[in-house]
């Protein structure tokens, strides 16, 4: 691959990447609905709680894997020690699969130890053997991250998606047939059971493309391998040690920083259960509603997550070589690209709520309740972005305990006034004190989070054009989103045709401030996923003038990708 396009590359990778995040939490959506309508609000209780056990088992034996190998050996890749790089990635396969098949049999047995309901312990069993597998998919992933591409990540979450999605729906559908005859809670947590069933062949079906894409690739690695003969060798010893004291914080940090969803998950239900002595079925009942905002919440977060996962190789790279400009440099673009899409998406979920979660969740008996959860929750889209972006630069440049300190101050304050509110104040309104925590959790975390970095990195991003004008741009369009879905609505009474005229209205009047407000410039854009096609698209409209004139035009399409785009080049 060519140096000119290597460089700086970071926010194309994420933008693949990111795109592939959002296309597979839309399938997600999208699945989710024909599989609550079989399982119910109860099983999908049930399936969430049972998820949120096996996430966090999963965040700590797997899930930072492909975060902690990709920062490795991209720092062994950065100095061409190629040898030492496939090494580290065969240590790493060793560590999953002995740390992945302990956490399995963990769950297996001790499922009921996990969850407070228990019909949520049979679809938690059914999720144990996925860890085993979602470890060594980490690795490979993580491999071809360090080499600074997220195609093949991208590529493989959304078939792992698209398979998810078919054989939740189906085997759902079978197993509540199993047990027509018997209670409407048998048949929920049988159904949760199916929809996790899913979850395991999708992972199956993402670790075959990965196998698949490595043996592509293999030729052209064993190539490098051989022609590194300049270097020596690291011991198997030292490299399972260095692993180690990687992976542990990376697994801290990850684990505290998403244990939220799980802790809260089991704050209700102990506290409804135990203490106000409400019925398992109506609690599951309950945390669907949560759940269902949640889901549409994440969705936008998805950028910064990938955004986060395409800058720890190149900010480690840049690190380890004292280029701090690259560093900083890296940072401002990041923030800025997530901050351009998470506020217009936290300010369009928050008015547009309800028209959303009818079109995907539409459950009369829960839909006003998840609606408005969904509007309380809708600030946790930009607060998530910024700390998971925040926490991925601190390890990127080697604090890796300040993560794990900050996610803690916050999972312990939160948790308190959690309890406090639920135990001591008006129960009826319990499912907001949830969301409350929710909120005070990522306020909490992104603050402490741009503490630190402002600290061990002197950096401090430029605010006006960052976050300031985006603001008052994503106020406008959504004051306009949200009175042309009522002016449409009112017309046609078809909530999908009123929505998407409002978020298409919503979409370019947003495109049109940021750009007369000078909110982001044209040789930013072109930094950006598809940015020269947004760039083509100003300029036609009237909307950006031109910087130059048409004596030196750039081509508005980006060239075609070349197959180094998707594979390692040799």
């Amino acid at each position: 691959m060519p140096k000119n396009k290597k460089k700086d590359s970071f926010i194309l990778q994420a933008g693949i990447l990111a795109s592939a995040g959002i296309i597979v939490r839309i399938i997600g959506l999208l699945y989710n609905t024909p599989l609550v309508a079989i399982i119910g609000d109860e099983g999908f209780g049930y399936y969430n709680s049972a998820y949120y056990a096996y996430s966090i088992i999963l965040l700590i034996s797997s899930y930072s894997i492909p975060s902690a190998v990709s920062k490795v050996i991209a720092q062994r890749l950065a100095t061409k020690e190629y040898r030492n790089a496939h090494r580290i990635f065969h240590c790493a396969f060793i560590y999953v699969l002995v740390v992945g098949g302990i956490a399995s049999l963990f769950v297996f047995f001790g499922a009921g130890f996990l969850v407070e309901m228990e019909s949520a312990v049979f679809p938690l069993r059914v999720l144990a053997p996925t860890i085993f597998f979602s470890g060594i998919l980490g690795v490979l992933r993580g491999y071809f991250q360090a080499h600074r591409t997220m195609v093949q990540t991208s590529m493989s979450q959304i078939i792992e998606q698209i398979v998810n999605a078919g054989v939740s729906i189906g085997m759902a559908y079978v197993l509540v047939q199993m047990v027509a005859d018997q209670d409407e809670t048998t048949r929920a947590s049988y159904g949760a059971a199916g929809g996790t069933i899913g979850t395991g062949a999708g992972v199956l079906a993402g670790l075959l493309f990965m196998v698949a894409v490595y043996a592509l690739n293999k030729k052209t690695i064993h190539r490098r391998i051989e022609r590194d003969t300049g270097h020596q060798d690291e011991s198997y010893g030292d490299i399972f040690k260095m692993i180690f004291f990687v992976v542990t914080p990376f697994i801290l940090s990850t684990g505290i920083y998403n244990i939220n969803n799980f802790l809260d998950n089991t704050i209700y239900q102990k506290v409804m259960m135990n203490v106000k002595q409400i019925g398992e079925a109506a609690v599951s009942t309950d945390l669907s509603a949560v759940a269902k905002g949640t889901k549409i919440a994440n969705i936008p977060i998805a950028m910064a997550s990938a955004m986060a996962t395409a800058l720890i190789p190149g900010i480690s790279s840049d690190f380890v070589q004292g280029n701090l400009d690259g560093v900083k440099n890296k940072i401002a673009k990041s923030v800025k690209v997530t901050m351009l899409i998470s506020i217009p998406a936290a300010v369009g979920i928050g008015v547009l709520a309800k028209p959303v979660m009818m079109v995907i969740f539409h459950q009369p008996q829960s839909l006003e309740i998840a609606s408005t959860l969904l509007s309380c929750m809708a600030v946790t889209v930009i607060l998530y972005a910024l700390s998971t972006l925040t926490q991925a630069i601190l390890q990127s440049v080697g604090r890796m305990k300040t993560p794990i300190v900050n996610a803690s101050v916050a999972v312990v304050v939160h948790a308190v006034v959690m309890i406090m509110m639920m135990v001591y104040l008006d129960e009826r309104y319990c499912l907001y004190y949830y969301v409350f925590s929710t909120v005070l959790y990522a306020f909490i975390l992104c603050l402490l989070n741009q503490i630190s970095v402002h600290r061990f990195l002197k950096y401090r991003q430029e605010i006006d054009k960052t976050f300031l004008r985006p603001f008052f741009a994503s106020i406008i369009m959504g004051a306009v989103a949200f009175g042309v879905y009522q002016g449409i609505y009112y017309l046609c009474r078809i909530n999908i045709i009123s929505l998407l005229v409002a978020v298409a209205v919503g979409c370019a009047i947003y495109f049109i401030m940021v750009i007369r407000w000078n909110a982001v410039s044209e040789e930013e854009m072109r930094s950006m996923p598809k940015g020269y096609l947004l760039i083509h698209i100003a300029k036609k409209t009237g909307i950006m003038r031109s910087e130059k004139k048409a004596k030196k035009k750039k081509k508005n399409k980006k060239p075609m990708e070349s197959q180094d785009d998707y594979w390692l080049d040799d």
